[in-house]
């Protein structure tokens, strides 16, 4: 279980205490959670197909732009162009269904949906998941490929200002 201080700092990042058992799995530049990951059940037993979770504020933030202007559906049009990105594609979603089973203890009541809920590997829907997948340590094209744009318009990985260590010592 996390220290009492991550859990401050994540549930101040998402804005609301993370729901399951969860564990950070990537960390920022300042030592901040950056990416958790979270069992696919949770205590009442309902299904959580998102296994990574991106919490650092100022990632969320600068994907979000990137989802608002339709980056998402320039990666599925790609995926149905270009075979093999399609085939690394389908693998990401192999690894990162067999993370979330890890997490679960072996056991993933979600097997019938890969990354971000999604049944279909190619399509892509949600540009924070895939992310948070990639920096967890999935080698997943669309996450890297964010990392990437996120460089090519200027945008750090980690803020310039260690933002979530402020929030947790100002309560």
């Amino acid at each position: 279980m996390p220290s009492p201080d991550v859990r401050a700092t994540v549930a101040r990042q998402l804005g609301r205490a993370p729901r399951g058992r969860w564990r950070v799995v990537s960390l920022c530049g300042h030592g901040y959670p950056r990416v958790i990951a979270v069992a696919p059940a949770l205590e009442d037993g309902a299904r959580f197909p998102t296994t990574f979770w991106l919490t650092c504020p100022h990632l969320v933030e600068a994907v979000h732009a990137l989802e608002s202007a339709g980056e998402h559906h320039l990666w599925t049009g790609r995926a149905a162009a270009e075979p093999a990105l399609a085939a690394r594609l389908e693998a990401a979603d192999l690894s990162y269904r067999a993370a979330r089973r890890d997490e679960g203890d072996g056991v993933d009541p979600c097997a019938t949906v890969g990354v971000a809920g999604q049944a279909d590997p190619l399509a892509v829907k949600c540009l924070h998941a895939r992310l948070a997948a990639a920096l967890a340590g999935i080698a997943d094209p669309v996450g890297e490929g964010v990392l990437a744009r996120l460089a090519a318009d200027g945008v750090r990985v980690d803020c310039g200002d260690a933002a979530c260590g402020r929030a947790v010592t100002s309560s």
